[in-house]
């Protein structure tokens, strides 16, 4: 006599869905790829959910202040078109050509 199991939570069992495996795999990329040789990655992948998260907006706060000095920066020294943006020098008299 064949006994036959049936359990109602099979695709359910314990374990990661594709989705959340990758949404967990690219936080800890960015922490350790972002986070400036301070994070390993066996530590961002059993750090507790709420820290990571918590590094992860940091890190993102951080590039979005560097970038709007970098706009910033960019915006107020606008070149003058009358600058200079190379070295004056005529080859002929720097270098020793004989003609």
């Amino acid at each position: 006599m064949l006994l036959q199991l049936t359990f109602p939570l099979v695709l359910a069992f314990f374990g990661l869905t594709p989705q959340y495996r990758k949404i967990i795999f690219d936080q800890v990329h960015d922490l350790v790829f972002h986070g400036g040789g301070g994070f390993k990655y066996y530590e961002v992948y059993n750090m507790p959910i709420w820290l990571r998260r918590f590094h992860i907006q940091k890190i993102s706060e951080y590039n979005k202040k560097q970038n709007e000095e970098m706009k910033k920066a960019k915006q107020g020294s606008t070149p003058n078109k009358n600058s200079v943006h190379g070295p004056n020098i005529k080859p002929s008299s720097t270098y020793n050509f004989k003609k």
